[in-house]
C-alpha cells in the first residue's frame, strides 16, 4: 500500500524539504523511468516501479504514457504535459500540478488528496473512483513541533480545482469531501454517486452535469450555471444556490423569431452594407445562442446582443467587430483568433474563455473632414477570470475594473490599454507588452 494511503488525511516523514528545495528531475530521468514502469507493468526483470517523491517535474512530458501504481507524491508538476497518460490508482498526494494538461489522461481511483490543480486541463480525463478528499502532509520544526507543511501556490489541505477545466470527465463515486472547484469548468461531467460534502462549485460551469445519487450536503453552488444539470436523487441538506444559473435565466430559444439565422443575417447584411438606410440591424438581445450550430461561420459584425447568452460556443475565427455584448455571457468560449476588434463588451462575462490570438483592439474610422477616429474596445467591467489571452492584441482596449484574475496574458499586445482598477491577482503577463498602459503592478 502507497504510504499516502496510511492515514485518511495526513502523512509525514524524517525530513521534509520545503517547495523550493526540491530536487529537478531532467526529461532524460523521467523517460528512463518511464521505460523502467513499463517493464514493472509487464513483469519483467530490470523494472522499477516509478518513484519520484518531493521532486520537481514541471516543465516535463509524460510522453502519453501507463504510469499506473506510480507514486508522485509532494512533487512539483507545474505546468508539464499528462495528456492521454495512463494513472490509474498513481498517487498524487500533495502534488502541486498548477496549470499542467491532464485532458484525456485516465486518472481512475487515483490518489490526489490535498492535491492543487488550480488552472489545470483535465478535458474528457478519467477520474472515476479517485480520492479528491483532504490531505496535509505533516513535518516537524526546529524544536521537533509538528506542523503542516507549506505547499507552492497554495495553503490549506484542500484538494484544489480553482479555474480547472474538466469537460466531460467522468467522475463517478469520487470522494471529493471540502473541495474547491471554483471558477472550473464542469460542464457535461459525469458526477454520479459522489461524496461532494462541502464542495465548492461556486462561478463554476455545472451546465448538463449529471449528479445523480451524489452527496451535496453543504456544498456552495453560488453563482453557478447548473442549467441542464442532473440532480436526482441527491442529498441536498444546505445546498446554497443563491444566484445560480438555471436553465430559466439562460434566455429565449432563437427559433422564438420565426425566422432563421441566416434570414435574420440578410436584412442585417443590408443595414450594415447601406450605413442603415436599409435592412434592419440584427438584434439578439437576451437570446439563448448556445445550441446555435456554426454560429461561428455567421458574419456578427456590428449586431447587437446585450445580455445574449453564448455559453461554451465555438466561435474561432468569428466576425464579431463594432458589435454590443454588453453583459452577455462568453463563459468557456472557444473565441481563439476571433475579431473584436471596435466592440463593446461591458460587463461581459467571459471567465475561462479561449482569446487567445484574439483581435481586441480599435477599429479605425475616417470622419467627414478627412480626419480619422478610433472605436476603442470596450471591456469594463467585464469577468476575465481564468482567461486565455495568450499572444491577443489588447492595444487601446478599455479595460477597466476587469477581473482578470489568474488570466494568462503571455505575450499579449497591451500598449495604451487602460487598466485602471483592474484585478490582475495570480495573472500571467509574460512577455506581455505594457507600453504607456495605465496599470497597478500592486493588484498582481
Amino acid at each position: 500500500m502507497s504510504p499516502a494511503r496510511e492515514g485518511p488525511r495526513k502523512r509525514m516523514r524524517d525530513h521534509i524539504p520545503d517547495p523550493t528545495e526540491l530536487v529537478s528531475v531532467s526529461q532524460a530521468t523521467l523517460d528512463d523511468a518511464i521505460r523502467k514502469h513499463a517493464m514493472f507493468l509487464r513483469g519483467e526483470t530490470g523494472g522499477a516501479r516509478c518513484v519520484f517523491q518531493y521532486r520537481n517535474l514541471s516543465n516535463l512530458h509524460f510522453r502519453s504514457e501507463d504510469f499506473s501504481q506510480a507514486d508522485f507524491a509532494a512533487c512539483l508538476i507545474v505546468n508539464a504535459n499528462l495528456s492521454n497518460g495512463k494513472f490509474a490508482g498513481a498517487n498524487f498526494f500533495g502534488c502541486d500540478m498548477r496549470n499542467s494538461d491532464f485532458s484525456d489522461a485516465n486518472l481512475t481511483r487515483a490518489d490526489l488528496r490535498g492535491a492543487y490543480l488550480a488552472g489545470a486541463n483535465l478535458t474528457r480525463a478519467i477520474l472515476k473512483g479517485a480520492d479528491l478528499r483532504e490531505g496535509k502532509i505533516m513535518k516537524r520544526d526546529e524544536k521537533g513541533i509538528l506542523m503542516d507543511r507549506k505547499r507552492s501556490g497554495g495553503v490549506g489541505a484542500k484538494t484544489v480545482f480553482t479555474g480547472a477545466k474538466l469537460t466531460e470527465t467522468n467522475m463517478t463515486g469520487v470522494q471529493a469531501i471540502s473541495a474547491d472547484f471554483t471558477d472550473a469548468d464542469l460542464s457535461g461531467v459525469t458526477m454520479k454517486d459522489a461524496n461532494m460534502t462541502g464542495v465548492s462549485f461556486e462561478g463554476a460551469n455545472l451546465a448538463d452535469t449529471d449528479m445523480t445519487g451524489t452527496d451535496l450536503t453543504s456544498a456552495n453552488m453560488r453563482s453557478s450555471i447548473i442549467a441542464g444539470t442532473i440532480m436526482d436523487n441527491t442529498e441536498k441538506l444546505g445546498l446554497d444556490t443563491s444566484g445560480a444559473v438555471t436553465e430559466r435565466e439562460m434566455g429565449s430559444k432563437l427559433e422564438n423569431l420565426g425566422k432563421t439565422l441566416s434570414e435574420l443575417l440578410e436584412q442585417h447584411t443590408l443595414w450594415v452594407s447601406t450605413v442603415g438606410r436599409r435592412g434592419r440591424q440584427l438584434d439578439l438581445s437576451g437570446y439563448d445562442l448556445r445550441d446555435v450550430m456554426d454560429l461561428r461561420t455567421f458574419p456578427l459584425t456590428a449586431i447587437h446582443a446585450v445580455g445574449a447568452n453564448f455559453l461554451n460556443q465555438d466561435l474561432r475565427h468569428a466576425e464579431l467587430q463594432s458589435a454590443t455584448f454588453d453583459r452577455s455571457d462568453f463563459r468557456d468560449c472557444n473565441m481563439v483568433k476571433a475579431d473584436l476588434r471596435g466592440s463593446s463588451l461591458k460587463y461581459a462575462q467571459m471567465s475561462r474563455a479561449n482569446l487567445s490570438g484574439a483581435m481586441m483592439c480599435p477599429l479605425q474610422f475616417s470622419n467627414p473632414d478627412g480626419s480619422k477616429r478610433l472605436q476603442r474596445a470596450d471591456f469594463s467591467g467585464a469577468s476575465f477570470r481564468y482567461t486565455n489571452f495568450t499572444g491577443a492584441d489588447l492595444r487601446d482596449s478599455i479595460l477597466a475594473g476587469v477581473d482578470m484574475a489568474h488570466a494568462v496574458l503571455r505575450n499579449c499586445d497591451l500598449r495604451r490599454a487602460d487598466l485602471t482598477g483592474a484585478i490582475l491577482k495570480g495573472a500571467i503577463l509574460e512577455n506581455a507588452k505594457l507600453d504607456d498602459a495605465i496599470i497597478d503592478f500592486t493588484a498582481l
